[in-house]
């Protein structure tokens, strides 16, 4: 099988696999624990902290491990909100963003709070006009995704935290596509709170981390929680954030080069498909705006669940959008959000590139693409 979805998820790096077992062999005290075999998991976790506020060019106190990117995300939001710097009710976020969000933003409605959704633009963006437009005196939280995870498009999170907090408006951001993949140094310092997620930069699933600014006052959502500072409860997993950790490094290390050629694969995908551009629809932006690694196409008149079944039966693994949407009979969020609903929804589907993808990958899948497209041209 040839897998083309590591955008739902990666493989684990085998150094970050060896890590992970002499972690759970060595340093399996709890952190909490006053014990020696406690202190000697306490120093590896301080020092898996450590190195992701270097990662993150922020500090280590606004550091904290998760069970993965939609605990951080949600534990990151209430954060914020228990931080608000202003009174009101009212919540800014994408209407693409991962289930994770739109599901506590959807729980937040029920509890009383008023919740705006942008649309996108047809290159997936969220207009800056879109944002100012909705934003009220009672405004007190945006929260908007780095990369879209469907169609790979790059938000631009600078402009729009800058703005919010020109009006004392707390930003929290999704960062779980894009940690790994493109630097986030600089972004990472001008938001409230971001998200990342270990799996997604093959590190273990089950580990996430969650920045917060430590200079906000929040709250820990469950009273009484020690570990993480009170971020969350549950015995920490350091084997798990140790592994990750190493993952973490590694992404960062092969960063420029992988990014290289991952351009290359998507341009040998493409190119591809040259002779049936008229049959197929690329979703996205371009250059510094888009995540190389995820291409966000339609085959019009196909369903894109039929493309997935075919490319299965050949050997190919892609998806019809994110792992958390696949089994829904809704079309994928960012469709619904760039305003293309019905038949024309359906016909989307997602490939993602990474570390295992050959050029001679990327171009059989998309001459099984051509093929499928002839087939329809051909009825």
């Amino acid at each position: 099988m040839k897998y083309f979805d590591y955008a739902a998820t990666c493989p684990l790096d085998r150094d970050a696999a060896n890590i992970f077992i002499e972690a759970s062999t060595k340093y399996f005290g709890n952190s909490q624990s006053l014990h020696e075999a406690g202190s000697a998991s306490a120093n590896l976790l301080e020092s898996c902290r450590k190195e992701f506020s270097h990662l993150l060019d922020v500090d280590e106190a606004g550091i904290y491990f998760t069970s993965g990117g939609s605990e951080a995300n949600y534990l990151g939001i209430m954060a914020l909100l228990s931080a608000r710097r202003r009174q009101g009710n009212h919540i800014i976020t994408g209407a693409a963003e991962h289930s994770s969000v739109y599901n506590l933003m959807k729980k937040l409605e029920g509890e009383g709070w008023e919740i705006t959704y942008l649309p996108l633009d047809l290159n997936g963006k969220i207009e800056f006009a879109s944002l100012t437009g909705a934003v009220r005196p009672e405004t007190v939280l945006v929260s908007i995704h780095h990369g879209n995870p469907e169609i790979g498009t790059i938000q631009p999170v600078f402009t729009f935290a800058d703005y919010c907090h020109s009006k004392d408006i707390l930003f929290h951001t999704d960062c779980v596509q894009t940690f790994g993949k493109i630097p986030l140094n600089t972004l990472a310092g001008c938001v409230d709170a971001l998200s990342i997620s270990g799996h997604k930069f093959y590190g273990p699933k089950g580990t996430g981390v969650a920045y917060v600014n430590p200079k906000l006052a929040w709250k820990p959502y469950i009273d009484g929680t020690v570990h993480e500072k009170g971020f969350r409860p549950g015995t920490v997993n350091v084997p798990g954030i140790a592994a990750m950790t190493a993952a973490a490094q590694k992404a960062h290390s092969l960063m420029d080069t992988e990014t290289k050629r991952v351009i290359k694969l998507r341009e040998a995908l493409i190119e591809s498909l040259s002779d049936f551009r008229n049959s197929i629809e690329i979703f996205g932006a371009e250059g510094d705006e888009q995540l190389p690694g995820i291409v966000g196409m339609a085959i019009r008149g196909l369903e894109g669940q039929y493309v997935l079944l075919e490319c299965n039966r050949s050997g190919f693994a892609i998806s019809t959008g994110t792992a958390c949407h696949t089994g829904m009979l809704s079309p994928a969020k960012t469709m619904s959000a760039m305003g293309i609903n019905g038949k024309q929804a359906k016909e989307f589907f997602r490939i993602s590139f990474g570390r295992e993808t050959s050029q001679e990958d990327a171009v059989d899948l998309g001459k099984m693409l051509a093929a499928i497209t002839a087939q329809m041209s051909a009825v």
